[in-house]
Protein backbone atom coordinates (compact mmCIF):
# COMPACT_ATOMS: atom_id res chain seq x y z
CA UNK A 1 0.00 0.00 0.00
CA UNK A 2 1.35 3.41 -0.55
CA UNK A 3 2.69 5.14 2.32
CA UNK A 4 0.48 8.16 2.23
CA UNK A 5 -2.88 6.27 1.70
CA UNK A 6 -1.76 3.66 4.28
CA UNK A 7 -1.12 7.23 6.95
CA UNK A 8 -4.33 8.48 6.00
CA UNK A 9 -5.95 5.12 6.56
CA UNK A 10 -4.14 4.93 10.05
CA UNK A 11 -5.33 8.32 10.62
CA UNK A 12 -9.22 7.60 10.18
CA UNK A 13 -8.53 4.12 12.03
CA UNK A 14 -7.60 6.43 15.00
CA UNK A 15 -10.18 8.98 15.21
CA UNK A 16 -12.38 5.97 14.65
CA UNK A 17 -11.16 4.26 17.97
CA UNK A 18 -10.98 7.72 19.91
CA UNK A 19 -14.93 7.34 19.59
CA UNK A 20 -15.30 3.85 20.50
CA UNK A 21 -13.14 3.26 23.18
CA UNK A 22 -14.27 5.66 25.77
CA UNK A 23 -17.50 3.37 26.02
CA UNK A 24 -15.20 1.29 28.29
CA UNK A 25 -12.62 1.69 30.75
CA UNK A 26 -11.70 -2.10 30.88
CA UNK A 27 -8.17 -2.36 29.17
CA UNK A 28 -8.90 -5.98 27.99
CA UNK A 29 -12.43 -4.32 26.09
CA UNK A 30 -10.48 -1.33 24.58
CA UNK A 31 -7.40 -3.90 23.28
CA UNK A 32 -10.01 -6.07 21.96
CA UNK A 33 -11.74 -3.41 19.74
CA UNK A 34 -8.40 -1.97 18.62
CA UNK A 35 -7.81 -5.94 17.20
CA UNK A 36 -11.17 -6.45 15.38
CA UNK A 37 -10.93 -2.68 13.95
CA UNK A 38 -7.37 -3.06 12.92
CA UNK A 39 -8.27 -6.27 11.42
CA UNK A 40 -11.04 -5.74 9.25
CA UNK A 41 -9.78 -2.22 7.93
CA UNK A 42 -6.44 -3.02 7.02
CA UNK A 43 -6.58 -5.40 4.12
CA UNK A 44 -3.00 -6.63 4.21
CA UNK A 45 -3.57 -7.98 7.70
CA UNK A 46 -3.44 -11.81 8.18
CA UNK A 47 -3.39 -12.04 11.99
CA UNK A 48 -4.22 -9.79 14.45
CA UNK A 49 -3.43 -9.87 18.25
CA UNK A 50 -1.83 -10.29 21.24
CA UNK A 51 0.77 -11.77 23.41
CA UNK A 52 0.59 -11.04 27.10
CA UNK A 53 3.70 -12.11 29.68
CA UNK A 54 2.22 -13.77 32.20
CA UNK A 55 4.89 -15.31 34.72
CA UNK A 56 7.96 -15.14 32.17
CA UNK A 57 5.66 -16.47 29.06
CA UNK A 58 4.17 -14.90 26.26
CA UNK A 59 0.34 -16.27 25.88
CA UNK A 60 -2.03 -15.30 23.23
CA UNK A 61 -4.88 -13.03 23.85
CA UNK A 62 -7.59 -11.36 22.09
CA UNK A 63 -6.95 -11.97 18.30
CA UNK A 64 -8.40 -11.99 14.88
CA UNK A 65 -7.49 -14.16 11.96
CA UNK A 66 -6.40 -18.20 11.86
CA UNK A 67 -5.83 -20.50 15.01
CA UNK A 68 -3.11 -19.02 16.82
CA UNK A 69 -0.30 -20.67 19.04
CA UNK A 70 -1.09 -20.49 22.53
CA UNK A 71 1.80 -20.14 23.77
CA UNK A 72 5.37 -18.89 22.84
CA UNK A 73 8.72 -20.74 23.47
CA UNK A 74 10.82 -18.32 25.36
CA UNK A 75 13.06 -15.99 23.72
CA UNK A 76 12.29 -17.38 20.28
CA UNK A 77 10.62 -15.51 17.59
CA UNK A 78 9.56 -12.20 16.85
CA UNK A 79 7.64 -11.30 19.39
CA UNK A 80 9.90 -12.08 22.18
CA UNK A 81 12.30 -10.03 20.14
CA UNK A 82 10.14 -7.05 20.93
CA UNK A 83 9.94 -7.67 24.42
CA UNK A 84 13.45 -8.43 24.71
CA UNK A 85 14.41 -5.15 23.06
CA UNK A 86 11.84 -2.99 24.36
CA UNK A 87 11.13 -1.91 20.93
CA UNK A 88 9.15 -2.65 18.00
CA UNK A 89 10.58 -5.10 15.18
CA UNK A 90 9.63 -4.62 11.27
CA UNK A 91 10.32 -8.14 10.16
CA UNK A 92 9.84 -7.53 6.00
CA UNK A 93 10.83 -11.45 5.54
CA UNK A 94 9.84 -14.16 8.37
CA UNK A 95 11.87 -16.52 6.05
CA UNK A 96 14.97 -13.93 7.50
CA UNK A 97 14.16 -13.25 10.85
CA UNK A 98 16.37 -16.37 12.83
CA UNK A 99 14.22 -18.39 14.95
CA UNK A 100 11.44 -17.41 13.65
CA UNK A 101 7.83 -19.21 15.41
CA UNK A 102 5.25 -19.91 12.21
CA UNK A 103 1.73 -20.22 13.77
CA UNK A 104 0.85 -19.98 10.22
CA UNK A 105 2.53 -21.44 7.33
CA UNK A 106 1.10 -18.37 4.94
CA UNK A 107 2.98 -15.66 7.44
CA UNK A 108 5.35 -14.26 5.47
CA UNK A 109 5.83 -10.55 7.15
CA UNK A 110 4.88 -9.30 11.00
CA UNK A 111 5.32 -6.15 12.68
CA UNK A 112 5.32 -6.30 17.09
CA UNK A 113 4.70 -3.80 18.86
CA UNK A 114 5.83 -4.16 22.90
CA UNK A 115 2.41 -2.87 25.33
CA UNK A 116 3.02 -0.95 28.40
CA UNK A 117 1.11 -0.30 31.25
CA UNK A 118 0.57 2.64 33.05
CA UNK A 119 3.20 1.86 34.81
CA UNK A 120 5.73 1.86 31.49
CA UNK A 121 6.07 -2.18 32.23
CA UNK A 122 6.08 -4.13 29.38
CA UNK A 123 2.96 -6.65 29.52
CA UNK A 124 2.64 -8.53 26.26
CA UNK A 125 2.73 -7.02 22.52
CA UNK A 126 1.09 -6.35 19.59
CA UNK A 127 1.60 -9.04 16.90
CA UNK A 128 0.85 -8.69 13.29
CA UNK A 129 1.22 -10.78 10.20
CA UNK A 130 0.91 -10.58 6.62
CA UNK A 131 0.56 -13.10 4.20
CA UNK A 132 2.60 -10.35 1.79
CA UNK A 133 6.15 -10.22 2.01
CA UNK A 134 7.61 -6.32 3.19
CA UNK A 135 3.54 -5.29 4.68
CA UNK A 136 4.79 -3.15 7.15
CA UNK A 137 7.52 -0.16 7.00
CA UNK A 138 7.87 3.39 9.67
CA UNK A 139 4.33 3.94 9.09
CA UNK A 140 2.88 1.12 10.16
CA UNK A 141 4.77 1.11 13.57
CA UNK A 142 4.33 4.95 14.03
CA UNK A 143 0.85 4.93 13.61
CA UNK A 144 0.60 1.63 15.61
CA UNK A 145 2.43 2.98 18.36
CA UNK A 146 -0.29 6.14 18.78
CA UNK A 147 -3.04 3.73 18.60
CA UNK A 148 -1.19 1.48 20.95
CA UNK A 149 -1.65 4.35 23.62
CA UNK A 150 -5.13 4.45 22.75
CA UNK A 151 -5.34 1.40 25.39
CA UNK A 152 -4.91 3.64 28.53
CA UNK A 153 -5.72 7.03 27.61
Amino acid sequence: MDPKKKKSRYERIYKQLEELLPTSNDELARMSTIIAVLHHKMDYYFWTGYYFLKEGRLVVGPYQGPVACQELENDKGVCWAGVNRQEPVVVPDVEQFPGHIACDSRSQSEIVLPIRNRQREIIGVLDIDSDQRNAFDEVDRQQLSNILQLIYK
